[in-house]
């Protein structure tokens, strides 16, 4: 399916496309200009492949001049400008536009520098995530942020969409992981943001640009923050015969003050799946079940386990299993990484939604969820960070079937709803893109997203980087208010007036 911006995102230009080659071409070497159907077919979409647009030209520079001179031609040309990594987003942000250049920076892939004496590593944008751990291991240091696609997603991606992982809980989202960013502007300039310290003087825009979407820049540099290998990790496996019941345990383990490197949560459906391509050794009677990991000095990790099986038990745990050696805890967490290629197997297609709630709430917004999926009649699996109620519903459906992509877009339209409803927001780590686009108009009042529309124009003021993503122009936002009341209520009168 393709996907179009709103009328009021798209940006027009009049340039002819073989003139604008022939003048990227003075800057790029051959193999870095696309331009053929052929070339730009696997550029279409990135991991939300439900929608499709063919880039107008695809740029990939070798060099940070190399890709100041692409932001300079298309500037100077009015040319709207999608930055990619490697595509393993789950948004849409990285959908091309059919008008503009789509730069990728998968070639800035270098590994800079690792620093062991201050932990940190400086790398480029197109340096996968798990290769900077795999760098840092010989200095018995790591970098935590670890994405279920970490073996192929990129750092600058990560940035882009601030990604987490299954150990965000106790190590934090990547805007916690970032010292240092040294970004291009629209025009082709260079700004270094952060000083690798604690606080620094000035805005924080080095938050600013984390989650930014590639709305505000493109980010060539990234100086990160490496910690030292656990002394020890074990984790603790507690089945469930009740979804709600392995809600309430996790908000219960929390609520006693423990914090576990990562606890994680997955229904039947999910586990099932994940068991048969894993094989990592899961009750699949289970409705649900719970992973929770300590990890740290030894003494205190069993002393945190032994808490935790406390509370797993008094929840309504049927078996609390204790992986006791590294390999075993590996199973257990190979089989939670691979619940999305897992889904795959049993389902033709599915779409991965990404909404966060107050943890509190996990037991009744599951049960919103299965009534959801009885009402529009399609599966759903449920695979999420349990342990900051970051869902993960995995909607399962037959695009070969009419309507089905449709019904299943709503469907994850409403999930997005029920999380806002329940105190929550449309994502925790995947990003707006253009797959949640219409649900911003319900999180946000008008005086809000003007707020983010005054911070993308201080960037960028001719709106080139990214249209029609992340943020919706009030004139979207009164469109969908006025689709959208029919149904439920609009959530917000003042957008009538747009």
């Amino acid at each position: 399916m393709s996907y179009r911006i709103h009328p009021s995102e798209r940006i027009e230009h009049r340039i002819n496309k073989p003139a604008f080659v022939r003048m990227l071409g003075e800057h790029l070497k051959p193999e870095g200009l696309l331009s053929a159907p052929e070339d730009l077919s696997p550029y279409e979409c990135d991991g939300l492949s439900a929608y499709r647009t063919l880039p107008w030209i695809v740029a990939l520079p070798e060099t940070v001049e190399q890709a100041q001179a692409v932001l300079r031609l298309c500037h100077s040309h009015g040319i709207p400008i999608v930055t990619r990594g490697a595509g393993t987003g789950l948004s849409g942000g990285a959908l091309p536009v059919d008008n503009g250049v789509l730069l990728s920076l998968t070639k800035l892939n270098r590994i800079l520098e690792i620093d062991p004496s201050n932990r940190i590593a400086r790398v480029q944008p197109g340096v996968r995530n798990l290769a900077v751990s795999e760098a840092a291991a010989r200095y018995g240091l790591y970098y935590a942020p670890d994405p279920s696609s970490q073996i192929a997603c990129t750092i600058g991606g990560n940035v882009a969409e601030n990604s987490g992982g299954v150990h965000c809980l106790k190590y934090g989202l990547t805007v916690h992981n970032i010292l240092g960013l040294k970004m291009l502007t629209v025009e082709g300039d260079v700004v270094e943001l952060g000083t690798g310290g604690l606080d620094a003087p000035g805005y924080e825009l080095l938050a600013l640009l984390s989650g930014s979407e590639g709305l505000l820049g493109v980010i060539v540099e990234i100086t990160l923050k490496l910690l030292p290998v656990a002394e020890t990790a074990r984790t603790l496996l507690a089945a469930f015969d009740s979804v709600e019941r392995a809600g309430q345990a996790v908000a219960d383990v929390i609520g006693a003050g423990l914090l576990p490197a990562g606890l994680e949560m997955m229904d039947q459906l999910a586990l099932r799946a994940a068991e048969d391509f894993i094989h990592a050794g899961y009750p699949v009677d289970a409705t649900a079940i719970v992973l929770c990991e300590m990890d740290g000095m030894a003494e205190q990790v069993q002393t945190d386990l032994a808490k935790a099986r406390v509370i797993l038990e008094s929840s309504g745990a049927t078996e609390v299993r204790q992986a006791d050696s590294e390999a075993e805890c590996k199973k257990f967490w190979a089989g939670r990484k691979a619940a999305f290629p897992a889904i795959g197997r049993i389902s033709p297609d599915y779409y991965c939604m990404d909404g966060t709630i107050p943890r509190g709430r996990l037991a009744e917004v599951l049960k919103g969820i299965a009534g959801l999926s009885e009402h529009y009649g399609i599966g759903v699996a449920n695979v999420f960070h349990a342990g900051d109620g970051n869902l993960h519903p995995l909607i399962l459906y037959d695009a070969n079937r009419p309507g089905e992509l449709e019904r299943a877009e709503e469907f994850g339209g409403k999930i997005l709803e029920l999380c806002v409803t329940s105190g929550g927001t449309i994502t925790g780590e995947h990003g707006v893109g253009m797959e949640k686009i219409n649900q911003m108009c319900l999180q946000f009042s008008t005086a809000e997203l003007s707020q983010f529309h005054a911070v993308k124009q201080a960037f960028d003021l001719k709106g080139l980087l990214n249209p029609g993503k992340a943020v919706p122009t009030l004139h979207r936002c009164a469109e969908f208010g006025a689709m959208h009341v029919h149904q439920s209520g609009l959530p917000h009168p003042e957008l009538e007036r747009f």
